[in-house]
């Protein structure tokens, strides 16, 4: 089955876009001439189009409504868009946020509203997180009428990048990183396709040449055929034509892993939600771990030292006092020193803060915050106010019960003495209690003792 397929401003014209060619030009990139045409030659997603699947179903059938395919770069949401230009009767016109906007938007859906009642357009619109609110505005009344089929493709989460309405409206289909396997599996297509791959260039690839895509690409099928495509177009052929490609040049041609890691995106807060709870959990390599793939996608430092001083209260607190004064004297040492040799200092306080002991208790404050807020707060008693104020003079000379009167603590043994703190009539609310870890054993201990005073001056 073919498409009517159309560009955004050239309503009317009954042909493929250049993104869906069947006969892709050499010029383009081998990523894109291998891009598969049907089901048959996609690889992996399996979850979603995989025989029998949903989406697959609602694709072959032709009753596909509007879906958002949402995933890392590399997984196939434009194949996805690809086969559906091939394989619906519908009209397909493609737009790009990154280039186009309402304007362009406005040309796809008058020429919709143009069409017969039984012909349909679906619009694929790629990266269309980049859209702002007022374009995806623009955009919901003609999904909610069925004026358009809408197929969004974007790399970030859409319940966070897309306005609440679209989402609601659209099946929302969810793309996993390609493994190593299905790497091996589109690089070896592409060089065996005589058509649109590399299969006229009499290449001998080394099987670890493969296997080292297949890992550094690390599920971005699209990093992998290009370093296979450099390799092949930038090593001279043998005596004999041959073009040898061995794991030393398949290193060249993709020197550094990819790492799928975008600020403000996914992968950022997943990465460093990893990092905390490592910390957290007290695990010093996965720690170091989640860390260095922060650093290795070019993550700011500060971003982590800031991360780490938050812990120090959060999750360490007063099991260890120093740890927030050791991240924050390695935050400045960072500062002074800058990288490579940063790096150590990010290890020393990562390290600290993993095998530190863990305590939770300075989130007591939230409690209290929690109780003002529901309840109010009451009046300070009459001992704890300003004693240097009027106010505070007058109610001294009217009070007559010695207890009214504020105990200075450092009078007394240990520099405690029992006496109300909380306003009058509130009961101590136990907010705050310490574990039986690190310093805090220590405070365990002195309230225990204090308990115990308490008690034994009750009882004379």
């Amino acid at each position: 089955m073919k498409s009517k397929s159309t560009r955004a401003g050239q309503p009317g014209q009954d042909h493929q876009p250049d993104l869906f060619s069947m006969n892709a030009a050499p010029r383009e990139p081998l990523a894109v001439r291998m891009r598969p045409r049907a089901f048959k030659e996609f690889v992996g997603q399996d979850q979603i189009v995989g025989e029998g699947r949903l989406l697959r179903r609602a694709i072959e059938l032709g009753r596909l409504t509007s879906i958002i395919l949402h995933g890392p770069p590399g997984t196939g949401k434009t194949t996805i868009a690809n086969i559906i230009a091939h394989e619906t009767n519908a009209r397909f016109v493609t737009l790009n946020a990154v280039l186009d906007g309402v304007k362009e938007l406005r040309e796809v859906v008058e020429a919709a509203q143009k069409q017969h009642s039984d012909e349909r357009t679906l619009l694929f619109v790629d990266e269309i997180h980049r859209w702002n609110k007022a374009q995806q505005d623009a955009l919901l009344p003609h999904v909610e009428a069925g004026t358009i089929i809408l197929v969004g493709a974007t790399t970030e989460n859409p319940f966070f990048s897309l306005v609440g309405p679209l989402v609601s409206r659209s099946r929302i289909f969810r793309l996993e990183p390609l493994t190593a396997e299905h790497i091996r599996a589109i690089l070896l297509q592409a060089i065996h396709d005589n058509e649109r791959g590399l299969g006229k260039l009499n290449l001998n690839v080394h099987p670890d040449a493969l296997d080292h895509w297949a890992d550094r690409a690390n599920g971005d099928a699209r990093s992998a055929l290009n370093a296979l495509e450099l390799a092949a177009l930038t090593t001279p052929p043998d005596d004999a034509g041959v073009i040898s490609i061995d794991l030393a040049i398949a290193a060249e041609s993709i020197q550094r892993r990819v790492v799928r890691y975008d600020r403000d995106q996914d992968e950022h807060y997943d990465t460093a939600s990893a990092f905390i709870k490592s910390l957290r959990g007290s695990d010093p390599d996965a720690a170091l771990y989640w860390m260095a793939k922060m650093i290795v996608a070019g993550e700011d430092p500060r971003f982590i030292f800031r991360r780490m001083l938050i812990l120090c209260s959060e999750d360490i607190g007063l099991a260890d006092p120093n740890a927030i004064v050791v991240v924050n004297a390695l935050a400045e040492a960072f500062e002074r020193v800058g990288m490579p040799e940063g790096n150590y200092f990010l290890s020393h306080a990562c390290l600290y803060c993993a095998t530190a002991p863990k305590s939770n208790t300075a989130g007591a404050i939230f409690k209290a915050l929690s109780h003002i807020e529901e309840q109010g707060a009451g009046p300070v008693p009459l001992h704890l106010r300003d004693s240097t104020s009027n106010a505070a003079w007058a109610r001294k000379e009217a009070r007559s019960s010695h207890s009214d009167e504020y105990k200075y603590p450092h009078e007394y043994p240990g520099a405690w003495v029992q006496q109300q703190y909380l306003p009058d009539g509130m009961q101590p609310p136990g907010w705050y209690r310490p574990k039986q870890l690190g310093y805090e054993r220590q405070v365990v201990e002195r309230f225990e003792a204090r308990k115990k005073a308490a008690e034994k001056g009750d009882d004379e």
